[in-house]
Parts: C-alpha cells; sequence; structure tokens
C-alpha cells in the first residue's frame, strides 16, 4: 500500500517571493545600463509587491562573482511599511547589506582574474539557498504563502554548474515552486531558460533597461495574479 505526499495548504492572497540579485561587479563594469539605475527600478518593483498584500513577504539573495547572501527580508524587517521621504525605509536596510556583501565579495575575488574576462553566475548557489528559505516557510505552520523565484541575472551561465543547477530546478518542480527569469545580458541564459521551462515559470528579456519596472509589473505581477 502506498500513501500520496501530503499536501500544501496554500493561502492564495499571500506571496513569498525570493528574488536572487546580480551584483556580479565585472558584467557591471561591461554593461550600458548602471547597477544603480538597475537597482532603483528593482526596488520599486519591489515595493510593490508588499503593497499589493500587507502580508506578501519578500526576501532578497544577493549573488556576486565569489559568494551569495541574504540581504533583505521584508518577514523581519518591523519597519517595511514606514517611508522617509520618497524612498520606503526597508530600502535602508536593503542597500546597507547589500553594500557589505559587494565590499565582502570583492575581497574574495582571486588576484589572479584575468582582465576583461566576467565570471559566471553563481545560480546554483542563490537557487539553493532560495529553495532553503522556502521550505523553512513550509514548515512554519500548515498555511503556506504561494512561493515564487525571481531571478534577475546579466552574467553568463557557468557549464561546471549544470548538475548543481539542475538538481535545484528539479527540486523546485517537486516543491511546486515557480522560477521566473530576467535575464538582462546580451545573450539568453539557457540554464534560465530550462528553470523556468521545467518549473512553470516565466523567462524573459527586457527590450530596454529604462523601463525594467514596467516589463516586471506587466510581465510578471500580471502572471502572478497577485
Amino acid at each position: 500500500m502506498t500513501t500520496s505526499a501530503p499536501s500544501k495548504n496554500y493561502a492564495d492572497d499571500v506571496s513569498l517571493l525570493v528574488v536572487t540579485l546580480d551584483t556580479n561587479p565585472f558584467f557591471w563594469s561591461s554593461f550600458p545600463f548602471h547597477f544603480s539605475e538597475f537597482l532603483s527600478q528593482v526596488l520599486a518593483f519591489l515595493n510593490s509587491i508588499l503593497l499589493l498584500g500587507q502580508l506578501n513577504q519578500v526576501v532578497v539573495i544577493a549573488t556576486g562573482c565569489n559568494s551569495c547572501s541574504y540581504v533583505y527580508d521584508s518577514a523581519s524587517d518591523k519597519n517595511h511599511a514606514s517611508t522617509n521621504g520618497t524612498m520606503p525605509a526597508i530600502y535602508s536596510n536593503l542597500l546597507h547589506n547589500l553594500d557589505e556583501f559587494v565590499a565582502k565579495d570583492q575581497q574574495l575575488t582571486t588576484p589572479h582574474h584575468k582582465p576583461g574576462t566576467i565570471p559566471s553566475s553563481l545560480l546554483s548557489g542563490a537557487l539553493s539557498m532560495a529553495l532553503c528559505y522556502i521550505q523553512r516557510a513550509f514548515r512554519s505552520g500548515p498555511m503556506h504563502p504561494q512561493p515564487r523565484i525571481l531571478c534577475l541575472q546579466g552574467s553568463t551561465d557557468g557549464p561546471e554548474q549544470y548538475v548543481a543547477i539542475m538538481n535545484a530546478i528539479f527540486s523546485a518542480q517537486r516543491s511546486v515552486v515557480p522560477v521566473d527569469s530576467c535575464f538582462i545580458g546580451s545573450n539568453n541564459s539557457a540554464f534560465l531558460q530550462q528553470a523556468s521551462y521545467i518549473t512553470g515559470g516565466i523567462y524573459y528579456r527586457p527590450p530596454q533597461m529604462e523601463g525594467l519596472f514596467q516589463y516586471l509589473s506587466v510581465s510578471l505581477c500580471f502572471n502572478w495574479r497577485i
């Protein structure tokens, strides 16, 4: 006699969005769009997610060229609803943690790095961290928010990560966690295309970076039905 896997009771009106944010300085130094402008549009998008539902949660994982780290969790920020001028107060914590992460990640850069080359993305590590966080949320109680992972990436794929990335993708598929991808590099990401296709997510390449906020809001939020 076989037993079925326990079903999860999802809260239809509550979303958990885990974002992986590419901060690779080698990529951004060669990209025509400034990282600060990219980040401002991403922050506006994340703020809109929180404004759409009081219980919505946003988690941000920064990926550099050497490491990955959690840099923001709206559930642990008691001031996420307050404002400071035109910039929500939540972003002071996010920006502070992001600055610390970038500084520490750059310290890990090997002196033997070849000038003119861009290290590949750390997608496998970022996906694993995102899935670990979501699994902890699943174990926190009987009702679970609707989880999604959004990968904001510009760095190229790392072929050496293929096995680890595919394991993470299939883990997301088993856990019914869609992986959405917004790739901003010059070429498509085969790994992100597979991740979005296999998990039922959305793969997107914005035609113009100046409209990133609008593209994310229309292309992703509409399909998420947040």
